[in-house]
């Protein structure tokens, strides 16, 4: 098994998103004793937000003239691509900040959604091209969110996250949320170890 871990909180140490990814790394390592694990922190080493530029550049069969700086952001883009097309699983580390995800993390996937690579468009629509992979989205959050009225209306991160992965093709999603990280030391502790049992009970 290959697995592709990300992380994009920038809370470091303190940051719950982030201990839980790593437990789902180390459950799933456990089942499966011979997966490598490839890392990319996005929250500590953000990429920058897409310019016309480089979006260009990504899409260039020839980057050979190219500013030897776009050249190398497009190639790094590349790079990010090909660690998801070649994960059969996928840990995202995903904090609710602002009610979406951080934008570190959208940058990541704007470099990710390529089309003719992990979608294409149809005469019945768009097509995702990268499914086959299992998702699992590490959700934290500081107030409680799930299952209240408003949630329909305040929830861009998981939400968002579920509708992008499901347009590139990978719809085998398990979402696993810590909530209540704001909301005192007991509900922090407690959404965490809700958590933290999921991870036990559904990584496989």
């Amino acid at each position: 098994m290959k697995i592709l871990h990300i992380d994009s909180s920038i809370l470091g140490d303190y940051s719950g998103s982030r201990q839980l990814s790593a437990a789902t790394v180390a459950a799933l390592r456990q089942h499966h004793p011979d997966a490598t694990v490839t890392y990319r922190d996005v929250g500590a080493n953000p990429p920058d937000h897409v310019s016309g530029g480089l979006a260009m550049a990504m899409n260039s069969p020839d980057r050979s003239a190219l500013d030897p700086a776009l050249r190398a952001a497009a190639d790094e883009a590349d790079a990010m691509l090909e660690e998801v097309l070649a994960a059969d699983a996928i840990v995202i580390g995903a904090p609710m900040y602002n009610f979406g995800v951080p934008t570190q993390l959208k940058a990541w996937y704007d470099r990710v959604t390529r089309a003719g690579r992990t979608f294409r468009y149809t005469a019945t629509g768009p097509e995702g091209l990268a499914g086959g992979r299992k998702l699992y989205i590490l959700s934290s959050r500081g107030g409680s969110y799930a299952g209240q009225p408003f949630e329909v209306t305040v929830d861009h991160q998981e939400a968002w996250l579920k509708a992008v992965f499901n347009f590139i093709g990978i719809t085998d999603i398990t979402v696993i949320r810590a909530e209540g990280a704001n909301l005192g030391d007991e509900a922090r502790d407690t959404g965490r170890a809700n958590a933290l049992a999921e991870i036990a009970r559904v990584v496989k």
